[in-house]
């Protein structure tokens, strides 16, 4: 049973906008909280940051004011708007959550950021 499915991503000019959609299933979605990572080329995977269940929202200080997340809760979505994008966010976006000790992660998504 797939858990969490990804869609957006793809090329932008530096400056540009791209958002990512992370579709959660109905109990992640209304129970638990959703995270995006990132890995960029040759580095490890890093947080982007979090959005539970109650609207708090966490963002690494690297995209804080560029990037923001909101639910889509008609669609079990979890939206993550990226703005003033800049090269070195090109990365492999990830959603993820966990339930106890399983932990569900989304395929992935391609940003590349360049001119």
């Amino acid at each position: 049973q797939v858990q969490l499915v990804e869609s957006g991503g793809g090329l932008v000019q530096p400056g540009g906008s791209l958002r990512l959609s992370c579709a959660a299933s109905a109990t992640i979605f209304r129970f638990y909280t959703i995270a995006w990572y990132r890995q960029a080329p040759g580095k490890q995977r890093e947080l982007v940051g979090s959005l539970a269940t109650n609207g708090r929202t966490d963002y690494a200080e690297s995209v804080k004011g560029r990037f923001t997340f909101s639910r889509d809760n008609a669609k079990n979505t979890v939206l993550l708007q990226m703005n003033s994008l800049k090269p070195e966010d090109t990365a492999v976006y990830y959603c993820n959550s966990r339930i106890g000790a399983a932990e569900f992660w989304g395929q992935g998504s391609q940003v590349t950021v360049s001119s």
